[in-house]
């Protein structure tokens, strides 16, 4: 699983897991004449019992993704610092699964049983979702994802991610290649990942079912270290006007490399939010614009634009010293919608008042995502079925669409 993620995801700074600071209370004795009185403490947040949320990360390994978790602390740290949740504090537990299964099994199985979590939010993990659908499922604990990984972060009952993901992200790309570069020939260069087949497979399909077109060609047997050079090659003979694939952001730069050592400067291509980072950007300089254009994919409002949608996420971000990835957008909003869910609720919060929340929430909005979040009592979940796109232009992104490229439901 390490193996076939690294197509997928980029890469973050690696991080360890994080703990609340301890609170305290004080008790005032105050004294009239000859009668002395205690007077009641004043009720905090650190007097009544917190409410404990749950995070499942891969903090540790070959690629972390410590983002996520860290953004939504940020989030509860302010909820707690305001007061908490009529008066409770939130107590957010970050568990470390080290990209491992029996890790990722373990880590669910503390905060479940033992710590009695209500519900997970802000999880980022190479393969959690995958080993703890069904365990969340039996014990019925529902998760808002930070950042959906593998394909059955997209295929539980009991896990709604906020991001768009790799395969829906796909389809959206796809879909922006053909519908609104208005593309004729549009090519698929997709990494050979075994696991992952299926749900590509299933991404590539609701294009056609959408548009009603094809592929004009397509390569699923990439791997990892290959020069991409022929790939290239197959493309242009191929006639590919745009090519939408995936991989690391280290592939972006390769494939646009080979595009200008090849001379082919009339075909354009798309990339999955992998790609849309600043090392892209610093390494291409103009080149993506001189190969026929780099195009990416933000799940998001894009991090790198100046958007005052984003004030509050920067602001916050900037002050608990979290990077500003896409990764922690990601947390940042998973947290926001759960503070949400729980200041909702009218009465006690527990696990079933929070399960019965989230299964009746429907048709959230928020100015960071293109299309309402919901969680609902369905068998998968991809709310998230937008996104806006950016072009590189003299080492920069700017923006190629400035509205959201939403995908039809039909």
């Amino acid at each position: 699983m390490l193996v076939t993620v690294m197509a997928i995801v980029v890469a973050a700074c690696t991080g360890g897991s994080v703990e609340d600071d301890a609170q305290t209370t004080t008790t005032v004795a105050t004294t009239q004449a000859t009668v002395t009185t205690t007077a009641a403490p004043a009720t905090t947040a650190a007097d009544l019992e917190p409410i404990k949320l749950g995070s499942v990360n891969s903090l540790t390994g070959q690629i972390v993704f410590p983002e996520a978790s860290a953004a939504a602390k940020a989030v509860f740290d302010r909820v707690n610092r305001e007061g908490g949740i009529d008066g409770r504090p939130i107590e957010y537990l970050i568990e470390d699964d080290a990209a491992d299964p029996a890790g990722a099994a373990q880590a669910a199985r503390r905060l479940v049983e033992d710590e009695g979590v209500v519900a997970m939010v802000g999880s980022a993990s190479l393969l959690e979702c995958a080993v703890n659908g069904a365990y969340y499922a039996e014990q019925g604990v529902y998760s808002i994802q930070g950042t959906g990984v593998d394909p059955l972060c997209f295929a539980s009952s009991n896990i709604s991610p906020v991001n768009t993901g790799p395969y829906l992200g796909y389809t959206v790309s796809l879909y922006f290649a053909s519908e609104v570069l208005a593309k004729e020939n549009v090519c698929a260069l997709i990494f050979d990942i075994p696991d992952f087949r299926p749900a590509m497979d299933a991404a590539i399909q609701q294009w056609r079912d959408l548009t009603g077109k094809e592929l004009a060609f397509s390569n699923f047997t990439l791997q990892f270290t290959d020069d991409v050079t022929p790939f290239v090659l197959q493309a242009r003979d191929a006639g590919c006007e745009v090519v939408v694939s995936n991989g690391l952001d280290v592939h972006y730069i390769g494939f646009m490399q080979a595009l200008q050592a090849q001379g082919i400067d009339d075909m354009a291509w798309v990339g999955l939010t992998s790609g849309y980072t600043a090392e892209v950007a610093e390494t291409l300089g103009s080149m993506g614009a001189g190969s026929g254009i780099l195009h990416v994919n933000s799940e998001f409002e894009p991090f790198t634009l100046d958007s005052p949608v984003l004030e509050d996420w920067r602001n916050l971000m900037t002050e608990a010293g979290v990077p500003l990835t896409s990764f922690a957008e990601g947390g940042y909003l998973a947290a926001t919608i759960m503070v949400d869910v729980l200041e909702g609720i009218d009465g006690p919060i527990t696990r079933e008042s929070v399960s019965e929340a989230l299964l009746a929430l429907e048709g959230y909005e928020h100015p960071m995502i293109g299309s309402p979040y919901s969680f609902g009592d369905a068998p998968a979940h991809n709310p998230n079925r937008a996104s806006k796109f950016l072009r590189l232009s003299g080492g920069t992104w700017e923006l190629a669409t400035d509205d959201w490229v939403v995908l039809p439901t039909g």
